[in-house]
């Protein structure tokens, strides 16, 4: 799809949120760079998910806003942050920004602007700069973003970053939000559903800086993320209303995906997990 202009005339409200766990010292440039937007008409949302460093002291510098709310919880993960915030949000769009990625300046205006030319669409995605160790890379070809056939792209792995969505509140809640029962792939598994029913709008210059390589990003805590990506895939084959040819696709994604980890379990003597997916298979009447 076509890049979109900044110069937006609709005023959308736009709750903005940000959830944190002990990132005190990134945390600040994720803020100020929603603050710094041209488009002015959002609402911050900040969830501390229980951090035991100097986030408090953090937020405590912007109380003075009257367009930021900060909400503390216990530490129950980023699914969980986020749901509430926008249990807690009010505006009727929604957008989202990991504590550890940046907002260009634009951002808000493009997508904004984007909207105002299709109305038609509820959930809105884009480009973004990958950013590894201080220093810009390149994605691989099978990462790179688009609007094209990206239900059936999406089902290998995420292809949507959480820092570039913006998308209708009420279609985040009619897909029951974040599934806080998975530790990973809680993006990957809300997104494909949405994907399964609805058009994404995708903007292709980049919005957003995405910043990798730290030790606490959660992908580089979990191996074998295709376990969390096989139940949500399962989760998805059974979505009411989901029809034939993607239900097919689903459960093929399903079956490679089923075959490689349970051979990687056995490999490495996982044999609990190993049991645990072919149970997770049996269920849903799949067999490898």
């Amino acid at each position: 799809m076509e890049k979109s202009s900044t110069s937006a005339k609709i005023q959308l409200k736009i709750d903005v949120i940000i959830p944190t766990f002990n990132r005190s010292v990134l945390l600040v440039r994720a803020i100020e760079s929603v603050l710094s937007q041209s488009y002015k008409h959002f609402h911050l949302i900040i969830v501390d998910d229980g951090s035991t460093d100097e986030t408090a002291s953090v937020l405590e510098k912007y109380e003075h806003l009257a367009n930021l709310t900060t909400i503390k919880q216990e530490n129950r993960g980023v699914s969980a942050a986020r749901n509430l915030a926008v249990k807690n949000s009010t505006s009727d769009w929604i957008s989202f920004l990991d504590s550890d990625d940046e907002w260009l300046p634009h951002k808000l205006a493009a997508q904004a602007s984007y909207l105002e030319s299709h109305p038609q669409i509820h959930f809105l995605h884009a480009e973004e700069i990958w950013m590894r160790n201080g220093v810009r890379v390149n994605p691989k070809v099978k990462h790179r973003k688009s609007g094209d056939n990206l239900f059936q792209r999406s089902l290998e792995f995420c292809l949507i970053s959480p820092s570039t969505v913006l998308m209708k509140r009420e279609l985040f809640n009619r897909f029951g939000g974040f599934d806080e029962t998975l530790e990973v792939c809680e993006d990957y598994d809300l997104w494909n559903k949405i994907l399964a029913f609805e058009e994404a709008g995708f903007i292709q210059e980049s919005l957003t800086k995405k910043y990798g390589g730290h030790a606490d990003q959660l992908s580089t805590k979990f191996f074998a993320m295709d376990y969390w990506r096989i139940r949500s895939l399962l989760n998805l084959s059974m979505q009411a209303g989901l029809n034939g040819e993607k239900r097919d696709l689903v459960l093929n994604e399903v079956k490679k995906k089923a075959s490689l980890l349970l051979k990687g379990y056995l490999k490495h003597q996982n044999l609990e997990r190993h049991q645990e997916v072919l149970e997770l298979l049996a269920r849903c009447g799949q067999t490898v």
